[in-house]
């Protein structure tokens, strides 16, 4: 981000940014903690942006008109923007979009620390700042089906419709599972359309339903039944990703007809029953899943598995080794073995998850982990991948961080720290160097946090309320599983202030 800054000749701290120079906005998933990158954000999106962003562009038109009735066509949403002096510069017009709900303007407030160093409070500084950030939740807008096509070949050259925003599964350790609850599904007539628009518009020969996951969509296996028959000898490979490890899958992915059986993806996280119900993964059986699609045709699997989950055992470790192995021992009709490449995460912790108060693990635990399965998935024939865990560190500190990692992600740039998801070219010496130059150790932002602490985020509210979250961790701790929204009664998340369906249920 600084690097694009700097390219565009645009000052990179927001604070020497003029009336002059345009406003710099950032949404999206890392926005739910906002505060390591506040010094060079004029402001966030909290949340999903299609109204939200309505509501922005009437607001500074209407400062940039200095009238209101310069504006046609009505105001969207909520929000009704007052008449602002464009004369009164870049402030006035951040202190009139910090109104709109799902906007922050890290400007107007200050941050406060203890004794300790950890963080204490932030504080608005105007009026028109708000204590509580609530996030942005909109209903599915229509889908995209005019997109701009690249002029010049790309890796992810597919069109895409969303069937599904949320999922229900509840996993533990996943932020997205609650940063975009509640599930809402786009109707299977209305995805049959966007597919054939898309196809006409762009011409695209495969096409990519998304979803967080696919599986649970309540009309999956009507949809891609349809659309298999609808474009049968046409030429449309149909991607669905996000698929559970269980044989309901298998035959999702097997009744896309007229593909190429390449490979199969799942990533049933972890390999031992009790931290799968640690961390509230729900799935089927792998090895049973497996033979079934070895049985119908398909020869490559990649399985997702990740490390450092909290209550994790030298067992759960050895544990993937052993799930990997008897996988390898499926025999297919011709005798042949699938070929399996196992990818390893290093858990991160979360903002706004149950997560997110645990301690990550450090480096050389993660290392002892990786030599564990480096022997023992190469003896089980399995190609392994991880992370590398000086990454990860960085990964955890810029996840639960505060806004004095600023002055760290500036120092580090400025050192050349520019292209760091290139292994060949990611220098953690420099990084350790613009730590050390800031005074900040950066092991004081994966530590373990107290259930009381108040943390960096605790002024952007998800609508999933911290005590769902408390009671969530003590479930995991317990090894308690919790069903998912859809298949039994509301969990009281606390997202039932805010939806109507929620709220239903919820009642119920």
């Amino acid at each position: 981000v600084l690097n694009m800054l700097d390219l565009a000749r645009i000052p990179v701290l927001a604070a020497d940014r003029g009336d002059s120079l345009p406003l710099v906005i950032a949404g999206g998933s890392c926005a739910l903690n906002p505060e390591p990158m506040s010094d060079f954000i004029d402001l966030f999106v909290v949340g999903e942006g299609e109204e939200v962003i309505l509501e922005l562009v009437q607001a500074f038109r209407c400062w940039n008109s200095s009238q209101q009735s310069a504006v046609k066509g009505g105001w969207a949403g909520d929000y009704r923007p007052a008449t602002i002096d464009h004369r009164l510069g870049k402030r006035e017009l951040l202190c009139e979009l910090s109104k709109i709900r799902g906007i922050y303007v890290p400007g107007l407030y200050r941050t406060q620390y203890l004794a300790d160093g950890s963080f204490a409070s932030i504080i608005p500084q105007v009026p028109q700042a708000k204590a509580t950030i609530e996030r942005r939740i909109s209903k599915l807008p229509p889908p995209l089906t005019r997109p701009v096509v690249p002029f010049v070949e790309i890796i992810h050259d597919r069109g895409a419709v969303e069937i599904q925003r949320g999922c229900p599964q509840g996993c533990r350790f996943c932020q997205a599972g609650i940063i975009y609850r509640p599930v809402r599904e786009r109707p299977v007539t209305e995805v049959i359309r966007a597919v054939d628009e898309l196809v006409a518009n762009c011409g695209y020969d495969e096409i990519s339903l998304l979803s967080l996951s696919t599986s649970d969509y309540s009309g999956i296996g009507e949809l891609v039944g349809s659309l298999s028959t609808r474009y049968r000898g046409r030429h449309l490979n149909l991607s669905l990703p996000s698929l559970r490890p269980d044989s309901f899958s298998v035959e999702l992915a097997d009744a896309i007809r007229g593909q190429r059986k390449a490979s199969l993806t799942f990533a049933p996280e972890v390999a031992t029953n009790r931290l799968r119900r640690a961390i509230n993964k729900s799935g089927g059986d792998l090895v049973q899943s497996i033979e079934l699609a070895l049985n119908r045709g398909w020869r490559s699997f990649k399985l997702y598995f990740m490390i450092g989950l909290p209550t994790e055992t030298a067992d759960d470790v050895l544990g993937i080794v052993d799930l990997v192995r008897r996988v390898r021992q499926i025999k297919g009709p011709a005798g042949n073995s699938p070929n399996i490449r196992v990818s390893v995460a290093t858990f991160i912790p979360k903002p706004h998850t149950p997560f997110q108060w645990v301690a990550q693990s450090p480096e050389e635990e993660l290392v002892s982990k990786h030599q564990i399965l480096r022997r023992g998935l190469q003896k089980a024939g399995a190609s392994p991948s991880w992370h590398d865990p000086r990454v990860s560190l960085l990964e955890g500190v810029m996840s639960r961080g505060d806004r004095r990692l600023g002055q760290v992600i500036l120092r580090a740039w400025q050192l050349g720290c520019l292209f760091d998801a290139w292994s060949d070219i990611f220098d953690y010496e420099k990084w350790l160097q613009a730590f050390d130059e800031c005074g900040i150790d950066p092991k004081a932002y994966v530590r373990e946090r107290s259930l009381d602490e108040i943390l960096p985020w605790s002024h952007i509210d998800t609508g999933v309320s911290t005590d769902f979250l408390k009671y969530e961790y003590q479930r995991a701790l317990a090894g308690e599983e919790t069903l998912n929204c859809c298949s039994g009664p509301c969990v009281g998340c606390g997202l039932q202030r805010w939806d109507e369906g929620c709220q239903e249920k919820y009642q119920k």
